[in-house]
């Protein structure tokens, strides 16, 4: 690809604003186009940020051209059409999470992927930070030992009034609580750190707020190589914190922020049996980079200048939204889930809901 990535953004919301902040300070991509179901909205943004094109919709910018990344910022229950639509025009797509709302959803775009010359990513901007991808790369490398045990979790809170916005707490338009949509950026960040999955028992239930889907959930996964990581996601949590603790025989390292992290965000604890040059190792990892969108643009564009699929791709993408499935399908059918085990025939592969919710089948 010549010349910088020409961006559609479709929506126009909170989040379109952090993106468009990450885009304004990179060089080689700019925002050459918006569209938002609120015209209003979408033209005052465009004034904000310097974009010359507003589109009525995602088809208007489609068919109007000059655009190589569609960046969705819509409703998470809009991103499977619209990252469909966008792939069948030959073009790539960057969706913020979650990508879809279910396994089916999301399977139906990595088919429309394979027959598109486009890619299909996803936003997971905590993969990005300088010592998360330091972490991922000792790991992998075996550095610090054998991997014994974690904990991610998402404490989060989210007050009554959270839930007015109409597609809020549902799961046609959400697809599931803080597991789907709040957990998902800590559970996404811990298994690009360890690896894949292997089962997961859980419970899902909803304690206080006013919505269908689950509010609070509790997970014990095991990951292929052996370790075994607990998972809390909730939505009731005053002291907010998303925080993930890894221990390997060499090391503890520790990760606690809210939405976003820096260096000074980690903490690193070495055994007695870590290596001498491992805490040096570690102190050189402080270079500055932490999460964030603008991490992962950085990525983004230097894939596409290459020809190269972007960054998260939608394999890795799909086994986190398989582990978020799992956790669901667990919680309600009260028995372990296997990675790979929720096929077309699974009503969890449909839908996060899947045979439904216990505390809905009271009612």
């Amino acid at each position: 690809m010549s010349g910088p990535v020409r961006i559609g953004l479709v929506g126009t919301g909170g989040i379109a604003a952090v993106h468009a902040r990450s885009l304004a300070d990179l060089d080689g991509a700019r925002i050459a186009a918006v569209a938002d179901i609120d015209e209003a909205r979408s033209r005052a943004f465009a004034e904000e940020w310097g974009v010359e094109r507003v589109d009525a919709s995602l088809d208007a910018m489609l068919a109007s051209g000059g655009v190589d990344l569609v960046v969705l910022c819509s409703p998470p229950g809009l991103h499977t059409e619209q990252g469909v639509a966008a792939l069948e025009a030959g073009l790539s797509v960057l969706s913020e999470k979650p990508p879809a709302l279910s396994l089916a959803e999301f399977d139906r775009i990595r088919a429309a992927e394979e027959a598109s010359p486009g890619w299909f990513a996803t936003v997971s901007q905590h993969r990005f930070g300088g010592r998360a991808r330091w972490l991922a790369e000792r790991v992998a490398a075996g550095g610090l030992g054998v991997p014994m045990t974690a904990v991610c979790n998402t404490l989060w809170y989210r007050p009554d009034a959270y839930f007015d916005v109409p597609w809020r707490g549902t799961w046609a338009s959400e697809g599931g609580g803080p597991t789907m949509g709040h957990g998902i950026h800590q559970i996404d960040t811990m298994l690009s750190i360890l690896g894949p999955w292997r089962e997961v028992v859980a419970v899902a239930t909803r304690r206080a707020r006013p919505v269908e889907t689950e509010d609070l959930s509790h997970a014990i996964v095991t990951l292929e190589s052996g370790m075994v990581v607990s998972v809390v996601n909730s939505l009731l949590s005053p002291r907010e914190t998303s925080y993930l603790r890894f221990d390997f025989e060499h090391a503890t390292v520790e990760l606690e922020h809210l939405y976003g992290y820096g260096d000074d965000s980690w903490t690193f604890t070495a055994s007695p049996s870590a290596p001498d040059a491992l805490e040096g190792d570690w102190a050189a990892s402080a270079t500055g980079a932490g999460s964030g969108h603008g991490a992962q643009y950085a990525r983004i564009v230097a894939a596409l200048a290459q020809g190269d699929p972007p960054p998260v791709d939608s394999g890795s993408a799909r086994d986190t939204l398989e582990l978020l499935a799992a956790i669901y399908a667990s919680s309600a059918e009260r028995r372990p889930v296997e990675r790979g085990g929720l096929g077309a025939d699974s009503p969890f592969h449909g839908s996060m809901r899947g045979t439904g919710a216990g505390w809905v089948t009271a009612e």
